[in-house]
Parts: C-alpha cells; structure tokens; sequence
C-alpha cells in the first residue's frame, strides 16, 4: 500500500471533513457567509492526530500514596505493550486532583490499522449516499390532508443515508469510516488484546476494568453541549444538535430523531429509543380507555355508594380485554416498524450473517474450527460443554427463585408477628393501628428485600454468563437478559400475585382458623409500597481549562440498556397483567414514559460517558419475553375475573334476584359454624358460601345453575 499514499492522504481529508461536519451534503460555497467547522478538541499534542478512545487510571497523592501493586502495573504495561503492537498511537497525560493523579492514555488508530481491523471483521462501511425516505406514517397522513403537523421537528444537519458493503481494500477510493466506526475498530482491538495467560482469561479491557487495573475506557463526546458563544455561524456538533432537538423538555411533543441518534450512538441504541417512542404512542389509546373506564366506574360509584365499585365493574372487565388484545396489536406493529428501520440502517442481516464472535470468545475459545461456509478458521467452543454450564446457570436461578419465595412467607409471618407483638404490648392509639403498623414496616421491608436480591443476583448472572463462553455478543446478552428477567418477575411480581389471587383465600371460618407455625393467616388486603426511583440531583462543574477526556472521565459510567428496558418491561406487565385491578395504570405510564424519553435523552447527552456505538436488527429477546407477558396477562385478567372480582355474582344476582342489588351483601356472606363460640353470643357472618357445618352450601352452590334465567 506505499504507492497510495497521496490517495490515503486524500482519502483522510475526506474523512476529517465528513467527521466535522456530522453527514451535511448541503455546505455553501467558500465565501464570508460559509459556516465556520467547529474546533475539534479531541486531538493529540500535534492538534491532528483524532483520539478515537481513551484509557484512564489512578494513582494516589501525598500522604495516602501508595505503591501500586506490581501485578497490576505489570498487566497493564504489558496491555499498553500489545495496543502498540497492534499498530495504534499512544499519547500519556495526567493531571493531579485533591488525592490522586489521574493518567490518561489517549489512543488513536492510523489508516492502515483502521482498514486491516475493519476488513477482519467485516465491518460495514458507507458506500453510496441514498435519498432518505420518510419512514413515520403519521407524518406522511398528515401531509396527504394537508394538516399541519405539531410533532415535525426540524433538525437540521440531517445525516446521509448509505448504501454500505462489507469493507474491502481494494475499494478505498469508495468507502470512509464514520466515527462510531472508528470507535467499534478500536474497542474490537482493546477487547482482544491480552496482558498474561490467555487460559486464565487475562484478556481485554473489561477484565482489566473489573480487576481496577484501569480506571475506565470510553470514546470522547464530540465537545461540549452547549454551543460556544460569540460563533453564531459555526455548524453546532451533533452532541449539541441531540441536546437541544431532542433532550431539551421543550421537544417533549416532538418527533425523536432517530437517525441522528443511530449517527452518534449506534443502531442498538436508537433502536432502543424507536422502541420506547412507539410504546409511549400506543400507550395514549389505552389511557383514554382507562380513564373513561374510571370515570364511568366513579359516577357509578357515587350512585350506588358503595368505593369498592370503582376498580369492580363492568367497565374493568371490558377494559381487561380491551388490554389484551392491545398487547397483542402493538407487538404486532412493533414487529413491521423495527423491521422497517433495521432495513433503512442496512442491518436486517446483521445476526444471520454480520455479526462476529465476541472479542473475548474469540480469545479465550479452546480451540478452532472451520466454517463450512466461509472457509475460515474460527473460535470454537464445544456444544456440550456449553450446555452444560447453562444447566448450571438454570440451577442457580432455581435456587434464586426459592430464596425470593422463602423472603415472602418470612414477610407474611413478619406482619402478622408484629401486629401480634404491638397489639399486645402497647395500649391507646398505637395499639389500635397495630395492624397498619405491620404493614407498612413489612412493605418497606419488602422492598429493600426486593432491591438487594435484585443487585446480588445481577452481578452473579453476569458472572454465570460470561462462565457460558456464548459465541457473539446477541447470544451472550439475550441469555444473560433471559435469566435476570425470570428472576426479576418473580422477585417483583410475587407480592402483587399473592395479594391478588392467595391472600385472604385460606383464612379459614370462625373457630376453625388456618394459622402457619401458630400465626393466623392474613386476612385483609392492605396496600402496596411500589418500587421508587430516586433521582438525583446531579450539578455539572463547568470548568473551560479541563482538557475533554477529563471532562468525560467525570461523567457517569453508561451500564448498557438492560435497566432501562427491564424498567419498560415490566411497566408493560403491571399494565397489562394488573389492569383490572388499577384502570389508570395506562395513564400513568403515559405520563412517567414522557417524561422517561426525555430523561433517557438528558442522560446520554449530558451525563453519561459516551459508550461504544453497537449494531443491532432488533430489540433482541425483550420482544419475545413481552409477548409471554402478553399471554400471561390474558390468562391473568381471566383468573382476576373469575376468582377475586365480585363482577360475576354481582351480575348473577342482579339478573336471578334484585336488579338494585339489594340484599346482596347478605347473600355473599355465610353464618359462623354451630361450633364456634362468641363471647358475646352474636352471630359472626364471613365471606364464603358455606353452611353452619362448615361445609360447602350445596344450595347456594347450585343456585347458579337452579335459579337461572334460561
């Protein structure tokens, strides 16, 4: 390649002018109204040289210093040591804080290590810019009858469309890297390269992460978000374009750009964001269903005078199936828009025929084998061994799910215990809310049980998973999403499934009651303390000397998407297994999820560090995991219906006895048993079709079917 070096120079330019101006095609000629390129501050000493990525560690000052721990500077002089061999470009600086150093590694990746990685791993590049086509069908109706559109939103500086290939170098003069392409080259070559015994898993940036050899390794953000003053003619970077079009609360009603997303954060990503978009659109239906639910229900309510009717009507039993089949539809429509935007970003194939091995299975893999395909010598991992290990991850969920039910009944016994214990120890006001007092505490104890099972087995997944050796990243994270959500389903749906269909239901009758180590059952529902989340307040210390990989080593670590869409899925449970129980959950997850897309968008801008741009054809196994709670949630509503809700025998006895309802209590409650004795020789009524021998009504039983109509 030494005799095209006036083409790679050449080709270099192009690539510098397309990174600065972020895909515009539409530039002015050179003259005194041209914009001005914003200045890049993400370069070498030289001032040419780009920093695609960026290595940071500690070392402690002054009194607290330390002498660093051999084995950790020798993995990591060893690891520098590789990056050179591999071809990049090393610049060190540091800066000193209140009590520790912080030395950065600036990296960078010439030419021919950027085309010899990129052709290796058969990345995509731009080929071809292509006419863009408007993909939102709202927009498109909307023009047709000439309605003008409140959701437009004009960002500018829109970016390209490409055809793209498979990178070759023999096409150089055709093809150019886009920046999260740089930054997907050089964490392939972080993420391979190994610093001791490959057998012992000494290999890649993560292990060296996690054994705080370094401190961090992220790309740099492109500047500051806020557009420098005194430059009104200087195009604004794409960092500043998403901050002020799209997570500015001001664009709260305004169409998500996703293309600029997928330009600066990658397909996963954006993706990511389509999804949550769409979501929060098919949302409005179900809430103006719920809220006309609720509001017919409260009008009922106030005629009949009875509180219980506003979550038990036949309004909630309509809005049941209405959600089911709600669930069923968006799914559905959800499949045609992901496919059509994986078409548009050209990675419809992408885990077919795209995707490679994961940088560590590619390192850490036995041994080879040969494609029958392709002919190439891959990584191989044996079959049998692998499943082998997931029998054992399954195992450990198992157990897992054990101890989240073992924590519910000990929280059963904890309330009853304790307002056991306050009731007969204390006298007055504390004694005669001894049964709230135990409720609260077991909820809030609940919910801290919740949060820390969550975090223990998280990390324990993420251990187990990576022990799985999965061949390519799809693989690795959809098994590792598969065993956190059963866990996380049963650890945050267990209370709400056993006040909904267990608690109360084996209290026993009066004089007979069932008790569990001498603890009577509960027989009351009491309220829920739901999951909250804190947010914190966090205040950005603007300083203008920080160099950027100072200011982005201040940001936050972004953890990758799994919370945000574990948060997203298991909204979609609550509202679609529990609606009948809360008519206005759709509405409120309207609400939180419009506020959810904006702050999602504030924290990628502005908070996080920028991660490393992924591709992706899908969402990946959340989708099949909402359409199994889209089946459980019909299955449930049903169950809810027939069993808890008084909907049935309501209507039962309106149509057999007295359409006003009246005497209906009556007919719902049976007398104590002959055997049981009352102090005060009252007679006790309780819920249950029974007679005084304690056994089933056999007339009530079959008035059913006796006392029918037809």
């Amino acid at each position: 390649m030494e005799g095209k070096g006036e083409d790679k120079a050449t080709l270099i330019d192009m690539k510098e002018k397309q990174e600065s101006n972020y895909g515009s095609t539409n530039l002015q000629p050179a003259n005194q109204s041209e914009p001005v390129q914003p200045v890049d501050q993400n370069v070498f000493s030289d001032g040419k040289t780009k920093v695609d990525f960026v290595l940071v560690w500690e070392e402690p000052l002054g009194p607290q210093k330390q002498e660093s721990s051999k084995e950790s500077s020798a993995h990591r002089e060893s690891f520098l040591r590789g990056l050179e061999n591999a071809g990049l470009l090393l610049e060190k600086r540091e800066a000193d804080q209140l009590k520790c150093r912080l030395c950065f590694v600036l990296l960078s990746a010439p030419w021919s290590v950027l085309c010899y990685y990129a052709e290796e791993i058969t990345l995509r590049a731009p080929l071809e810019i292509v006419n863009a086509e408007n993909l939102n069908w709202s927009e498109k109706l909307l023009q047709k009858l000439s309605i003008p559109n409140i959701l437009s939103n004009d960002v500018p500086q829109p970016p390209p469309d490409y055809y793209t290939c498979q990178f070759r170098a023999n096409k150089l003069h055709r093809q150019l890297f886009t920046p999260t392409q740089r930054h997907q080259v050089l964490y392939e070559i972080l993420s391979r390269t190994p610093y001791g015994s490959v057998k012992r898993g000494q290999v890649g940036i993560n292990r060296l992460i996690n054994d705080s050899v370094f401190s961090a390794a992220f790309p740099l953000h492109q500047g500051s978000v806020e557009p420098p003053s005194g430059h009104l003619s200087q195009l604004p970077t794409l960092r500043q374009i998403l901050f002020s079009h799209w997570a500015a609360w001001s664009c709260w009603a305004k169409y998500q750009p996703l293309d600029h997303i997928r330009e600066y954060f990658g397909e996963k990503i954006a993706l990511y964001f389509a999804w949550l978009g769409f979501y929060t659109g098919w949302l409005l239906p179900a809430a103006v269903m719920g809220l006309l639910v609720s509001w017919w229900a409260s009008g009922w309510c106030r005629q009949t005078f009875r509180v219980s009717l506003l979550f038990d009507n036949g309004g909630t039993v309509f809005l049941s199936v209405f959600m089911s089949l709600w669930a069923v539809t968006f799914l559905e429509y959800w499949k045609r828009t992901c496919s059509t935007l994986s078409h548009r970003w050209d990675c419809s194939s992408f885990e077919d025929t795209e995707e490679r091995p994961r940088p560590e299975f590619t390192a850490m893999a036995p041994m080879t084998i040969r494609n029958p395909v392709t002919g190439a010598e891959e990584p191989y991992f044996p079959s049998r061994t692998r499943l082998n290990r997931t029998l054992t991850g399954c195992s450990v969920l198992i157990i897992m799910i054990a101890v989240v039910l073992i924590f519910l009944t000990s929280l059963i016994l904890y309330r009853s215990i304790i307002s056991v214990i306050i009731s007969n120890s204390t006298t007055g006001l504390i004694s005669n809310f001894a049964r709230k007092i135990g409720s609260l505490s077991g909820s809030c104890l609940n919910l801290v049980v919740i949060m820390i099972l969550s975090k223990v087995y998280t990390n324990l997944a993420r251990i187990l998973t990576r022990w799985e050796m999965h061949r390519t990243q799809t693989e690795y994270e959809d098994m590792f999403t598969l065993k956190v959500f059963i866990f996380q389903f049963v650890n945050f749906y267990s209370s709400p499934v056993y006040i909904s269909f267990f608690k109360g239901r084996f209290v026993g009758v009066p004089g007979k009651y069932h008790t569990l180590f001498g603890i009577r059952n509960e027989d009351e529902v009491e309220g829920l303390v739901a999951e909250t989340e804190f947010e914190k307040d966090q205040t950005e210390e603007k300083d203008q000397e920080l160099s950027p990989w100072e200011r982005d080593y201040q940001l936050l670590v972004c953890e990758g998407l799994f919370d945000e869409y574990l948060e997203m899925v298991l909204q979609f449970g609550f509202i679609t297994v529990f609606v009948a129980a809360c008519p206005l959950a759709p509405f409120f997850a309207l609400i939180n999820n419009w506020v959810e897309i904006r702050l999602d968008a504030h924290k990628f801008v502005t908070e996080y560090r920028r991660p490393v741009a992924e591709r992706a054809q899908d969402i990946g196994i959340w989708l099949p995991i909402m359409q199994l709670i889209g089946i459980i949630a019909v299955i449930a509503n049903a169950f809810l219906i027939a069993f808890t809700s008084s909907f049935l025998p309501r209507s039962y006895y309106k149509f057999t006895r007295d359409s006003s309802l009246k005497g209906f209590t009556n007919f719902t409650l049976a007398t104590s048993p002959t055997f049981y004795t009352n102090p005060q020789n009252i007679t006790c009524r309780y819920a249950g079709i029974r007679d005084e021998m304690d056994t089933i009504d056999q007339n009530s039983s079959n008035c059913w079917l006796s006392d029918s109509p037809l």
